[in-house]
């Protein structure tokens, strides 16, 4: 996917983004204002398009999960959403900056700065009941003239279950130009992936907690954190319970992968 330029109003042909494959993802050299331009690009042309991320926890479960390496080789966007993915890259030749990574943290306001500025339309699904509530009046608060609904992610996510039907009939009845779900990763994703045909939005983010922590729901991590690529450890504070093994059982055996990768790069090595 391009992001669309114009000169003097006019649009020009847009510059490509990089891409790169690496331990058997692929991921585009994208940035905030890239990703936006790539979702108003869809809206302009009437298109549908799946924006989906990495971070190290999706390293994990892509090779352990097939489903989701499928979800993943069919998405039409896809960017880093973790520090460890842009160190992971570099440590196999992959040239992602810091500028690359793209957490939903910092993408979500100038993303709904943008659909309040252009009329986008936006609904957002996941999240436990009220925390939608809770985010859309401060979104709404920041952002006068957002067009803004959404629903909860706590239903029988089952393919082809009534209850899914119901959220697909809500989200087709709203009409978004963009579309957050937000029920965690791989279940988003999977659902996604089972119900793209029928998703109705010219553009659907997998957006994790990014509504819990509007909401406050979840601590948000301080940015210094984020610079020095330790929002693992502040998430880990935070909810031990549910984190311990993402954060430190899943790394170590992703770094296996890194090292057979980077041992096949080597002269002699399997390439």
């Amino acid at each position: 996917m391009t992001a669309p330029a114009t000169v003097g109003g006019a649009r020009v042909a847009p510059r490509p983004v990089p891409q790169y494959s690496m331990l058997g993802i692929r991921v585009g050299a994208y940035d905030i204002p890239r990703l936006n331009a790539c979702i108003g690009d869809a809206i302009a042309s009437g298109s549908r398009i799946v924006i989906a991320n990495h971070n190290l926890h999706s390293l994990y479960l892509c090779a352990r999960d097939g489903d989701l390496r499928a979800f993943h080789a069919t998405a039409d966007v896809t960017h880093a959403d973790g520090m460890s993915v842009i160190l992971l890259g570099r440590m196999l030749g992959v040239p992602l900056s810091r500028a690359n990574r793209v957490t939903y943290n910092d993408w979500i306001g100038p993303l709904m700065t943008d659909a309040a500025r252009h009329g986008w339309r936006v609904f957002s699904l996941g999240g436990a009941p009220g925390v939608f509530e809770a985010a859309a009046a401060k979104l709404r608060a920041a952002h006068p003239g957002l067009i803004l609904d959404g629903a909860h992610g706590y239903f029988d996510a089952t393919p082809g279950s009534a209850e899914t039907a119901t959220v697909l009939g809500r989200i087709a009845a709203f009409r978004p130009n963009v579309l957050l779900v937000g029920m965690g990763m791989p279940r988003q994703e999977h659902w996604v992936r089972a119900n793209r045909d029928a998703l109705t939005a010219n553009a659907t983010l997998m957006a994790g907690a990014a509504m819990d922590y509007v909401a406050g729901v979840v601590p948000t991590p301080p940015r210094g954190a984020s610079s020095f690529g330790l929002e693992w450890l502040w998430r880990l504070a935070a909810e031990p319970g549910r984190l311990w093994r993402r954060y430190l059982i899943e790394p170590w055996y992703v770094m296996g992968l890194v090292l057979a990768a980077w041992l096949r790069r080597r002269p002699g090595g399997d390439a």
